[in-house]
């Protein structure tokens, strides 16, 4: 299989095709120097919340600059994450950001002028201009802010330090893919320069031995510079925090629910039923040991697959098996996937520089596109219909909602990708052309939520963890981080795994704690997910038409009643304990297959 060293050796069929955004930079910086022209157009509708039809204009062109700022944004993201380091790419992203910063302060004079209406004066609005019920919900979703908006002078300050703090998760990202010198390892014979992206495929060879010292080595790299990280996050943390008790709010965790009109009890629901139930993941830890024949499990095993499918699958083979996998959802949900193959969607290849890990990212009026890095196995499989499953979800969105409720909640989002998921292993399973291939694929779903359920709550809670402590004027340190993942890592492995000096290192290496609360969205999902998954594939037509109803939903509708229509209440253990049985089922269906000559 093809391995690259740098973009320039990439087959252009294997690249994602951005022209649909701009044709080039040129035309870039020509959409840019027209929409900055706009933006400060915005500030002329100061006071226009005392004049419906002043403000129904003001939302219309407001939501279109929006779109056309996401498209910039979205190219100079793309362009920057293909190939890290280079000059111009920092310079233009940086323009946007700065452009995006113009745009918050020009139109900070608007929730303060919306909030200050009386209820009588704001329900008036909507009585003297009919047109307006087209935002109403928008507008309702602000005018809930009002004990949390500050004047029009206040909010351009909080704007300031807001688009400071956008640069922590850049630097550490950075600092991790490009900046850190991992050196190199030898692998079957051949020097590797070992990066963040490979290091995740190395900790997966057989070879004992080449496991522990490539963690050993990688690990080395990352504990020289863990005092930075923690200054990193630190300081993203404490900006946070200071916002929100600017913005008057209990918790920075208080503000996460506020923002999704989330009960507190859904939450606390997930994590204490999660955490009740550590005994069926430890119950995977010891079918590890077991099929490898360990007799006692170290960190460095803990990436090792169930079964060694030596299979691999070209570009297009994944493609064709994506494909097969999400036919079940029926036939309108397959040709929309088929077209993120047909118009280059995704960026695959893998090289040194390339921005590690993988996403979707879509704008409001553009499909999605994908980056990751593709390693010819079936994790790799699973990236595709994972974030396959995203674009999917924002056409769907697209297709039945007006711009300005094309914002989706995280914690609707990742269903559509873990269903997918769970499709893809259950495909496997059942059509695997080798006893192998059918392991890997029910070790696949058994990843994931390993991933997904128990590994997104545990570090869910030391985010939580970390939020307090600053909350409290403590300050994150690398001996803090350290202490709380190593605590975690043992309540959740119990006494399976034989822990190192470097088992509480993983904090380092979680994009995700600069997101602020994204990890627990996993969690609802995946629980969410593997209901779905089962009722569909168990032949449920109902439940199939309410996916794609579920999937049409727009960000009009709050997440806690968009799960209504999947017949799901989160605040309820049953869908939690109906994840962990449906994981046990995999483990227990895992060990059937294997036992079969």
């Amino acid at each position: 299989m093809n391995k690259y060293k740098s973009r320039k050796d990439v087959p252009e069929k294997y690249k994602w095709d951005l022209t649909e955004f701009f044709k080039n930079d040129q035309e870039w910086e020509k959409e840019f120097n027209l929409v900055k022209q706009e933006v400060n157009k915005l500030k002329e509708y100061v006071g226009c919340t005392s004049d419906s039809n002043k403000l129904y204009e003001f939302l219309n062109k407001d939501i279109h600059i929006n779109a056309r700022l996401d498209n910039l944004y979205i190219y100079a993201y793309l362009i920057n994450d293909q190939e890290l380091g280079i000059s111009s790419s920092i310079e233009r992203k940086d323009k946007i950001e700065q452009l995006l910063t113009t745009y918050s302060t020009n139109v900070c004079f608007f929730e303060p002028e919306l909030l200050s209406l009386s209820e009588s004066k704001y329900k008036g609005l909507f009585k003297s201009n009919k047109k307006l019920e087209e935002y109403k919900v928008n507008l309702d979703k602000i005018y809930r802010n009002k004990e949390h908006v500050l004047s029009e002078k206040e909010e351009v300050i909080i704007n300031e330090v807001s688009s400071a703090m956008d640069h922590f998760e850049d630097m550490s990202s950075t600092m991790l893919n490009t900046l850190n010198n991992y050196g190199t390892v030898i692998v079957d014979g051949k020097e590797e320069v070992l990066t963040t992206t490979n290091y995740r495929v190395f900790m997966k060879n057989e070879d004992r031995n080449l496991r522990k010292s490539v963690r050993n080595q990688f690990n080395q790299v990352l504990d020289q510079y863990s005092t930075m990280s923690a200054q990193l996050l630190n300081s993203y943390v404490k900006g946070q925090v200071a916002v929100d008790r600017i913005k008057k709010y209990s918790s920075c965790f208080d503000h996460k629910l506020f923002m999704q009109n989330m009960p507190k009890e859904a939450y606390n629901t997930l994590r204490d039923t999660v955490e009740e139930n550590t005994k069926a993941f430890q119950k995977y830890l010891d079918l590890l040991k077991n099929i490898k024949g360990f007799d006692k499990l170290y960190p460095y095993d803990l990436s090792l697959e169930l079964t060694k499918d030596n299979k691999k699958y070209s570009i297009e083979d994944a493609q064709d098996l994506c494909l097969n996998a999400v036919k079940p959802l029926g036939e309108e949900y397959y040709k929309h996937f088929k077209k993120i193959f047909d118009n280059k969607y995704i960026d695959y290849a893998e090289y040194k520089g390339k921005c590690s890990g993988a996403y979707s990212f879509a704008t409001l009026d553009k499909d999605s596109r994908i980056l990751m890095s593709y390693n010819y196995d079936l994790d790799s499989v699973s990236t595709i219909i994972h974030e396959g499953g995203h674009n999917v979800h924002h056409q769907f969105v697209s297709e039945n909602n007006p711009l300005q409720n094309r914002h989706v909640s995280s914690l609707v989002c990742e269903v559509a990708s873990l269903t997918n998921e769970c499709l893809l292993s259950s495909y496997l399973a059942k059509n695997g052309q080798t006893k192998e291939e059918k392991l890997s694929g029910i070790n696949n779903i058994i990843n994931v939520i390993n991933s997904n359920l128990y590994g997104a709550v545990m570090e869910g809670h030391i985010e939580e963890d970390f939020y307090k402590l600053v909350e409290k004027d403590g300050t994150i340190t690398k001996d803090y981080m350290n202490n709380i993942t190593l605590d975690a890592v043992k309540k959740y492995y119990g006494n399976k795994v034989e822990h190192d000096n470097y088992s509480s290192l993983g904090w380092i290496r979680r994009s995700h704690y600069y997101m602020f609360f994204y990890l627990y969205s996993y969690a609802f999902c995946i629980a969410v997910a593997s209901s779905v998954a089962k009722e569909i594939l168990d032949g449920n037509k109902d439940m199939l038409n309410n996916y794609i109803k579920f999937l049409s939903t727009g960000g009009d509708v709050w997440p806690i009643d968009a799960f209504k229509i999947l017949g799901i209440d989160l605040t309820k253990k049953d869908v939690y304990l109906n994840a962990i049985k449906y994981y046990e089922d995999m483990i227990d269906l895992y060990r059937k297959i294997e036992k079969e000559d």
